[in-house]
């Protein structure tokens, strides 16, 4: 089960913090992806973590690269998106989704996530 909370409403070049807190049959270092989808436009990645070499491995689409970050919390098993200086293009639902516990690697299909939180509203005014 996937809780996302955060976003909202806020002004360019404002920033806004989601999270995604995993429970039940998970694993202690869930793999998640944040995708968004815009009115009209399909739904697109974001970022995502994922384990790979022993250690976190992380995604930033190059639309958000230099101002969105993705982490764990303590827990590992919440992932917060950081998203600053935010555009009005960066208006969308924002989902998480996790992978299955046997698929530790993160990936960029949403067709590769099972489980996906409720989606969140991320608005943006110029």
């Amino acid at each position: 089960q996937l809780e996302q909370s955060g976003g909202g409403f806020v002004q360019a070049g404002g920033s806004l913090r989601l999270s995604c807190a995993a429970s039940g049959r998970t694993s202690s270092r869930p793999t998640i992806g944040w995708f968004r989808q815009a009115p009209g436009k399909e739904r697109e990645i974001v970022a995502a973590i994922g384990m790979a070499w022993g250690g976190d491995q992380t995604f930033l689409d190059p639309s958000v690269k230099d101002r969105f970050t993705i982490s764990r919390d303590n827990l590992a098993t919440t992932v917060i998106l950081q998203m600053n200086n935010l555009n009005p293009d960066d208006t969308a639902v924002y989902y998480c989704a996790a992978r299955r516990v046997s698929e530790p690697a993160y990936a960029l299909s949403e067709s590769e996530y099972t489980y996906w939180g409720q989606g969140t509203q991320v608005t943006v005014s110029s």
